[in-house]
């Protein structure tokens, strides 16, 4: 009989005469309705198993109007933080039996074409929005989904979120370039060709609101776009930095990736990192122990496994988490790329290597 049935495909209507119940009791207990008892799912799910039969999430969803997924959104699928919130994400979902739709919205047209048909609307009971961007009309858009939204590494008012507080954790970096006596400070912030930006704003006002406190003007001069993959390089942007009249003797970068590539470029034109130049950046990537690298380190992997309990909550109990926000810690973990300011030249008549004339004896 069990070969006849996976041969052919077993029905519920097998599992059913199997286990010695109804069909409708074989569809609450694969389902995991809490009216059947946990003998009865024993049984069922035994006999389930041997004929090789797995309930369809189609459908299960006309009977509980759930797909069992849940969908998200991403900028990309390149940068190491979204690959580690992911890695976080994926099997507490698993855990929670939810899957995982993934959407990577990379360009301008795949942006546009997303919005216009919200595909999420019709495949998953929640959608979660990780480090995107939004406009009003964009966000808009969402609300029209009508479905649980959960915003992961941003903050939205009224909705469901996890995050860390960026404007604190950028002012607290700053503060400690500036504790090391750097009064030049400056900030590399991602963008592309495209025109929208993958990062929080929030990290540029916390650096700008710490500078403020410490009584230093704003320079503008001193933030710089660059390129993810195409648009404003790193090269030009340094080459900009190091040309000003009063160049910079710290960076703050606002990716660990974007500092990555800085160190390269700095090693490249003979800047010493951290003598002449200091580095920090933000994510607490994998890499920068190996890299040496001064990092305001935020939990990746525990903010997709936060999201995902958060998306849970929503589908079960929208009322108790709708609003509901988690903020996670970030940790400053000073390594080898920062250290003290260093000292300025020597300007004639200051009795450090020249006279009051500036011509050596």
């Amino acid at each position: 009989m069990v070969g006849e049935a996976v041969e052919k495909g077993a029905t519920l209507a097998d599992v059913a005469q199997r286990a010695g119940v109804s069909p409708s009791t074989v569809s609450r207990a694969l389902r995991g309705l809490p009216t059947v008892s946990p003998a009865t799912r024993a049984r069922v799910e035994k006999a389930a198993r041997e004929l090789s039969f797995a309930i369809s999430r189609s459908a299960s969803s006309l009977v509980t109007g759930r797909t069992g997924r849940v969908a998200v959104l991403v900028p990309n699928l390149d940068s190491w933080f979204l690959g580690a919130t992911l890695a976080g994400m994926a099997p507490a979902l698993n855990a929670a039996g939810l899957d995982m739709l993934v959407y990577s919205v990379t360009t301008a047209e795949q942006r546009a074409q997303f919005f216009d048909r919200l595909p999420a609307r019709r495949n998953a009971d929640a959608l979660l929005v990780v480090s995107f961007a939004l406009s009003p009309e964009e966000r808009a858009r969402l609300d029209d989904l009508g479905m649980p939204l959960v915003f992961v590494s941003q903050h939205e008012q009224g909705r469901a979120g996890v995050y860390v507080d960026d404007v604190e954790a950028a002012e607290r970096g700053t503060r400690y370039l500036l504790n090391l006596g750097h009064r030049r400070i400056a900030y590399l912030e991602p963008a592309d060709a495209s025109g929208f930006r993958w990062s929080s704003r929030a990290r540029l006002d916390g650096y700008r609101s710490a500078l403020a406190d410490a009584g230093i003007d704003r320079d503008d001069d001193l933030v710089c776009q660059v390129a993810r993959w195409q648009g404003p390089s790193l090269e030009a942007a340094m080459g900009r930095l190091l040309s000003l009249a009063e160049p910079p003797t710290a960076i703050f970068a606002e990716t660990d990736d974007i500092a990555f590539r800085l160190l390269t470029v700095l090693r490249g034109v003979n800047v010493p990192v951290p003598h002449r130049m200091s580095i920090l950046g933000f994510d607490g990537h994998a890499m920068a122990e190996p890299w040496d690298l001064s990092t305001m380190a935020q939990p990746a992997r525990r903010m997709g496994e936060e999201a995902a309990k958060l998306a849970h909550g929503v589908i079960h109990d929208p009322e108790a988490h709708r609003e509901r926000h988690v903020v996670l810690p970030v940790e400053l973990v000073p390594r080898g790329s920062t250290g003290p300011a260093p000292d300025p030249p020597p300007q004639p008549g200051d009795g450090r290597g020249g006279n009051a004339e500036g011509v050596r004896p």
